[in-house]
């Protein structure tokens, strides 16, 4: 299995990329940062993993928007950008600066997937089963669905760990997207 560090860092560039080089020894397969920390966090975290990767370098994705933030809650901080363009904002950003994706829901999957390219990774948090809950997220797709709108990955938690049986519901989850 590969590790994916999903520890959002988000603190001024040179905290960043002391943080990012730490995780490098952890010999990680992706990790993450947040777009909002601006695109000289952004570098400094890029060039760090440029810098100090030894066996590999691991992919260097940014956080957009949180899927449980909707345009309210960006009202509410200040953001007068809707959910969709502020993380086209930031992934272009990201895309930008050499970062190799984002983490979007997939609502905003297919208009990044359209903007920036196949080559541009997209991480999908917020998956849901049909007839699941949604819990405390506010933008949320089914597997099948994110897939289909252009995300690479998903990030898939609740819905397999408080399952009752997770084994059977991951078995579910890729017999319905294979």
């Amino acid at each position: 299995f590969e590790i994916f560090l999903d520890l959002k860092y988000h603190d001024i560039p040179n905290t960043v990329a002391k943080a990012c080089r730490a995780a490098l020894d952890l010999d990680i397969w992706m990790l993450n940062i947040h777009a909002s920390g601006g695109r000289q966090m952004m570098e400094a975290a890029r060039e760090t993993i440029e810098k100090y990767s030894k066996k590999r370098k691991p992919l260097l994705i940014a956080v957009t928007v949180l899927t449980s933030i909707s345009s309210d809650d960006l009202i509410q901080l200040g953001v007068t950008n809707s959910v969709n363009k502020q993380t086209m904002f930031l992934a272009k950003i990201a895309k930008g600066v050499g970062l190799d994706g984002v983490v979007c829901s997939g609502m905003e999957a297919r208009s990044l997937r359209d903007e920036l390219g196949e080559d541009f990774c997209l991480v999908t948090p917020g998956i849901r089963l049909v007839n699941s809950k949604n819990d405390d997220q506010k933008r949320v797709m089914t597997p099948i669905n994110a897939i289909k709108a252009g995300s690479d990955y998903l990030v898939i938690g609740r819905p397999i760990t408080e399952a009752k049986d997770p084994k059977n519901v991951l078995y579910s989850i890729n017999k319905s997207i294979n």
